[in-house]
C-alpha cells in the first residue's frame, strides 16, 4: 500500500529516495537536538599563548563581557606552567562551561629552547584523558567534563617585523593538535600602515614555514561568504579594555590616550568585533567539531597504532578488535618471555660473578688465615724459647741466692763470739770508767770528752760485723 503513495528513485549508493504523502513529524529532530543540547549545556576551552603583559587576560574579559579576576603574572618565572580555570556562564537559557588555560611565564626565560614543550604535554594529556574514558567498559561521556582544547589564541607582539623563532617553533608543534588563531595583541601601539604590512608578512612566514592555522569553514552556504572575508583579515589585530569611556552620547569600551580614544568595538580601530563574531557567534561549534574530528582522531589513531591495533591485516583484510587484541596479546606474551629469558640470563651471570667474587674472597681469607696461623706458631716458639731462657736464669738466680744465704748464715754464726768478747771488754772498760768517774769528777769537761770517745769506739765495734757481712755478700754476687 505504501508503494502506491510514494515514488521510488534508485540511487548509486543503493538507497532509494522516497516522497512522503503527508506530515510524519521527524522534521522536529533539530528542535529535539537543540533542546537536548540546551539541557546538557556546552563546554568550550580556550588556550591563550603569549608573552606576559601582551593583553591575554584583558582580551578574554572583553570577549565575554565579564571579569575573570585572573591573577597578575610576573616576568620572573623559572619555567613555563599552564594555569587552567573553569567558569560557569549563562546567556539566556544556554549554559556554557568555559575553561581558560593561560601560559604563565611563556617567553620570559633566557633559555627558551623548551618553552613550548609543557604546552604540547598539556594538550596531549587532555586527549589521553578523553581516550581513557572512551576505552572504559562502562563509559559516561555524556557527563564527562571534556577538557580538550578547542581553540588556541596565539598572541604575537606588534613589532612590525618578522615573527620570533619561539613563535614559529611553538605554532609548528601545535598546528596538528589544536585550532590556532593568530592574534596581534595591543594593536593600538602600531600605525595602520605598519599594521597592514605586518599582517601580510606574518601570514607569508606562516605559509613559508608550513604552519597550518585555523581557517573559518566556507562549505556552509549560510556563513561561507562572511567566513571567506574573515579569512582575509587574519591575523586579527585586537585591543582589549574593560573600561568605559563616554563618546558622544553613549558609553563605549575604549582606551583613552592623550592623543585620542581607541574604541574596542569600532572596526575602524581594531579587529575585536570580527574576532568575537568569528570565535563565539559563528564558528564555536565548528571549532568543537574540528577538535574532535581532526585533532583528537589523529591523536587517537596514533595511540591505537602504538598499542598495536590495526583496521587491516598484512593482506589488507579487515581485522576485528578481538583479533587485534589477541595478536597484540600474543606479541606481548612473546616479548615478556624474551625479557624473562634475558633477565634470567642476567641473573645467572650476576650469580656467577658473585660466586667468583666470593670464591676469591674466600681464598684471600684462607691465605690470610694461614699467614696468621704461621705467625702465631712462630710467636709461640719464640715465647717457648724465652720461657726456657727465663727458667734457666731463675734457676741460676735461686742457686746464687742459696749460696748467698749460706754465706750470710756462716757470717752470722761467727759474729756472736767476737761480740761476746767485745762485751766483756766493754764491761771491764765501763767498770773502770765508773771508778774513774767516782774519783775524778772535778773536771766535768774531761769526763764528757772521755765518755764521747768511748761511745764512738763502741759504735765502731758494733758496725764491724755488718761491714764484713756486706763484703761477703758482694763477693758471692760477684762470683
Amino acid at each position: 500500500m505504501a508503494d502506491s503513495h510514494v515514488a521510488r528513485q534508485p540511487q548509486n549508493d543503493g538507497y532509494r529516495s522516497l516522497s512522503l504523502s503527508g506530515h510524519v513529524g521527524f522534521d522536529s529532530l533539530p528542535d529535539q537536538l537543540v533542546n537536548k543540547s540546551i539541557k546538557q549545556g556546552f563546554c568550550f576551552n580556550i588556550l591563550c599563548i603569549g608573552e606576559t603583559g601582551i593583553g591575554k587576560s584583558t582580551l578574554i574579559d572583553t570577549l565575554f563581557n565579564t571579569s575573570f579576576h585572573d591573577p597578575v603574572s610576573t616576568h620572573f618565572q623559572p619555567n613555563v606552567r599552564l594555569r587552567a580555570r573553569t567558569y560557569e556562564l549563562q546567556e539566556s537559557n544556554v549554559h556554557l562551561k568555559l575553561t581558560i588555560v593561560n601560559t604563565v611565564g611563556f617567553g620570559d626565560q633566557i633559555n627558551k629552547e623548551d618553552s613550548y614543550q609543557p604546552i604540547v604535554d598539556y594538550i596531549d594529556a587532555q586527549f589521553e584523558a578523553y581516550l581513557q574514558e572512551e576505552l572504559k567498559i562502562k563509559r559516561s561521556l555524556h557527563s564527562y567534563h571534556d577538557t580538550r582544547i578547542h581553540v588556541c589564541l596565539y598572541f604575537t607582539s606588534p613589532t612590525g617585523h618578522s615573527l620570533k623563532t619561539l613563535d614559529l617553533l611553538t605554532m609548528k608543534s601545535l598546528d596538528s593538535k589544536v585550532n590556532i588563531i593568530p592574534i596581534i595583541g595591543k594593536a593600538d601601539s602600531i600605525s595602520k600602515t605598519e599594521l597592514q604590512k605586518f599582517k601580510i608578512k606574518l601570514m607569508s612566514e606562516l605559509v613559508s614555514n608550513g604552519i597550518q592555522i585555523y581557517q573559518f569553514p566556507t562549505d556552509d552556504e549560510t556563513v561561507s561568504k562572511i567566513n571567506a572575508i574573515m579569512n582575509g583579515h587574519l591575523p586579527f589585530a585586537v585591543v582589549g579594555s574593560t573600561e568605559e569611556v563616554k563618546v558622544g552620547n553613549k558609553m563605549v569600551k575604549a582606551r583613552q590616550y592623550p592623543w585620542g580614544i581607541v574604541q574596542v568595538e569600532n572596526e575602524n580601530h581594531c579587529d575585536f568585533v570580527r574576532l568575537r563574531e568569528m570565535l563565539i557567534c559563528t564558528n564555536m561549534e565548528d571549532l568543537r567539531e574540528q577538535t574532535h574530528a581532526r585533532h583528537y582522531e589523529l591523536y587517537r589513531r596514533c595511540r591505537l597504532e602504538e598499542m598495536g591495533f590495526r583496521d587491516t591485516g598484512p593482506e589488507n583484510k579487515p581485522v576485528s578488535l578481538q583479533e587485534a587484541y589477541e595478536a597484540k596479546r600474543h606479541e606481548f606474551y612473546i616479548e615478556m618471555q624474551r625479557k624473562e629469558e634475558e633477565m634470567r640470563q642476567v641473573f645467572v651471570q650476576r650469580v656467577k660473578e658473585k660466586e667468583a667474587i666470593l670464591k676469591e674472597a674466600e681464598q684471600e681469607i684462607q691465605a690470610k688465615f694461614e699467614h696468621l696461623k704461621r705467625l702465631h706458631q712462630e710467636e709461640r716458639l719464640k715465647l717457648e724459647k724465652n720461657r726456657r731462657v727465663l727458667e734457666d736464669e731463675m734457676a741460676m738466680f735461686i742457686k746464687k741466692k742459696a749460696t748467698a744465704e749460706l754465706l750470710q748464715t756462716q757470717a752470722l754464726v761467727s759474729t756472736p763470739v767476737v761480740s761476746l768478747k767485745k762485751d766483756k771488754d766493754r764491761k771491764k772498760d765501763q767498770g773502770f770508767r765508773l771508778e774513774f768517774l767516782c774519783f775524778d769528777i772535778r773536771d766535768e769537761e774531761i769526763v764528757n770528752v772521755h765518755e764521747q770517745s768511748e761511745r764512738e769506739k763502741l759504735e765502731r765495734e758494733r758496725n764491724l760485723p755488718r761491714e764484713s757481712q756486706k763484703k761477703c755478700l758482694n763477693a758471692v754476687l760477684n762470683f
